[in-house]
């Protein structure tokens, strides 16, 4: 039985998809204006660990991931100035060229770190036409007003808001901080359309005039234009769950009526030194720069796989360090079980793959579900388990079966088998064969075993 935690219920549920096998999910992707660091893509690799845990059991997904390349400001709330707009200024490129760039390098990163794409990838400057169109549906339905500057939702014609955060619009109001903009009905209001100063570089046509879209009717538009009214699963980091996804059920559910999504799922923070991890505080990591350290980006991914995605995760190198050395060992008793002769019987074969199943379809579990693997490596060596590992890898992602070459230790052979593998290669020189099949056998006796190669006789101990 599959079963993920639901933010909005905050109770572990059984997940059945709506439409029988085909599972639809939206995941938030990201703001192309700087490079994705690794507390950013601990959220992907969670959004590809949902995915591989449904197509390990037997679900095809029809999986949106959405790109930002406008209508994001730099502070999640409304405030501020657009984020691809402030990047180009800085970088002295256009937003587009600042989006197809950094668009680039992520998809680079989630290759290297084995996540694999949803099936579609939408990004907002194609989608400004669905935007509009929703908007003008929420103020026809009287959910949305207009001010100088913009389009806004009305959150007090929406009595559920806050049922994902938890948060009640009481508290919010009474801890609101001091607003500049006094035309909103209430502090948290939030913008679905932007009205542009000439200057502002990314802006299109609308009944409003020429503007650009919030940040929060992004998913809304495009996650309903691919998945319909309702769907299986949203999923993102847990900073989305207070602002962003609030808004988007909002959104969603003013024009439906009805509950939008059966399943919000979060990942949670990475911590760094203990500390929280952000590029205004300067402590962040991209890949690259952890290549640059010597670390392979699968050393990154096993170091998430080690924590529930619900838990915080802090960053040190001294962790990534027991993670690239604990992989690396696993790899190397892999090489040993892929060249194994040991048969394992096939009821305790089939216990590791249950105890597997039952540890990725509980919340994936995938710290329970990596012990499994690792009880399973430690019997003899065998194909069997090899084949086992390659099967839990279609979850794990590690890359499980590009394994290190096996070097072998050199043997250090008694006084007297060197005597006689001496004398042997001697009798051979001579060709009295005979006494060399004699001398063989001696060595048989002994306990080893000889073997004849182009670089000289071989002799190894009997096991």
């Amino acid at each position: 039985m599959l079963k993920f935690y639901n933010t909005l219920t905050r109770n572990k549920q059984e997940f059945t998809p709506l439409n029988g096998k085909i599972v639809t999910m939206y995941s938030c992707g990201p703001t192309v204006y700087n490079y994705a660091h690794i507390g950013n893509l601990r959220t992907y690799i969670f959004m590809d660990l949902i995915r591989r845990v449904l197509k390990y059991d037997g679900y095809k997904i029809k999986g949106v991931m959405n790109i930002t390349d406008v209508g994001h400001l730099m502070a999640d709330s409304d405030d501020g100035e657009d984020k691809m707009q402030k990047a180009s200024r800085e970088q002295q490129k256009s937003p587009y060229e600042i989006a197809e760039f950094y668009s680039n390098i992520f998809f680079t990163d989630l290759k290297k770190l084995n996540i694999g794409k949803p099936e579609i990838i939408a990004k907002a400057t194609d989608h400004i036409q669905e935007m509009i169109d929703y908007v003008v549906a929420l103020l026809d339905a009287g959910y949305a007003y207009e001010t100088s500057d913009g389009i806004y939702f009305d959150i007090a014609k929406f009595p559920k808001y806050g049922s994902l955060s938890g948060k009640k619009r009481d508290d919010q109001v009474a801890g609101a901080r001091v607003e500049v903009n006094t035309e909103k009905r209430n502090p948290d209001d939030f913008a679905l359309w932007k009205k542009a100063d000439p200057l502002h570089i990314m802006q299109w046509e609308s009944p409003w005039g020429m503007g650009f879209p919030g940040w929060h009717i992004e998913c809304s538009a495009m996650s309903q234009k691919y998945l319909g009214k309702v769907f299986d699963i949203h999923s993102g980091g847990v900073d989305h769950i207070p602002i962003h996804h609030e808004n988007e059920i909002a959104q969603n559910e003013a024009l439906t009526g009805a509950k939008s999504v059966e399943f919000w799922m979060h990942g949670e923070f990475m911590l760094v030194d203990g500390g929280k991890m952000s590029k205004s505080l300067g402590n962040t990591y991209t890949i690259a720069q952890l290549e640059e350290r010597g670390y392979s980006p699968i050393d990154f991914r096993f170091f998430c796989l080690n924590a529930h995605y619900r838990k915080k995760l802090n960053f040190t190198f001294d962790g990534l360090d027991a993670a690239k050395v604990a992989r690396e060992r696993l790899m190397l008793a892999l090489a040993g079980h892929k060249a194994g002769s040991a048969k394992i019987a096939q009821d305790k074969l089939d216990k590791y793959k249950e105890d597997f199943a039952n540890a990725v379809n509980d919340d994936i579990n995938v710290p329970l579900a990596l012990g499994v693997l690792f009880q399973a490596i430690k019997e003899p060596k065998s194909n069997d388990i090899y084949k086992l590992a390659l099967e839990f890898d279609k979850v794990l992602g590690l890359s499980l079966d590009v394994l290190p070459e096996i070097k072998e230790e050199p043997i250090e052979l008694p006084e007297e088998i060197v005597a006689l593998v001496n004398e042997r290669a001697e009798a051979k020189k001579n060709r009295d064969f005979a006494k060399a099949d004699a001398i063989r056998a001696k060595i048989t006796e002994l306990g080893y075993t000889i073997l004849d190669t182009k670089d000289g006789a071989k002799v190894t101990p009997n096991k």
